[in-house]
């Protein structure tokens, strides 16, 4: 079982996955199916926090569309981020 939070802004939908742990590993093929609206959990983006790769931050985020790709930003989404450690604090 994945945790996850759903969150929107703006019309767009996100999934916000709690991967600090490293536990959650997805293929493409899995992103794309957990993105159905029909048979999955319907979203436009998954936005996946890790933990950070250097000492100086906390942790990183990864965005991926609903098809599998890894996107280097999106706004609505970094807005939903924000929220989602604001109320987690």
């Amino acid at each position: 079982m994945i945790n996850f939070t759903k969150m929107q802004g703006l019309g767009n939908d996100f999934i916000v996955i709690d991967n600090i742990e490293g536990n959650v590993c997805l293929s493409t093929e899995e992103i794309r199916q957990l993105s159905d609206r029909r048979f999955g959990i319907g979203f436009d983006q998954l936005l996946m926090v890790e933990s950070a790769s250097t000492k100086d931050v906390d942790f990183r985020y990864v965005i991926f569309n609903a098809d599998g790709s890894e996107v280097s930003q999106c706004g609505n989404g970094a807005r939903c981020f924000a929220l989602y450690l604001q109320k987690k604090e």
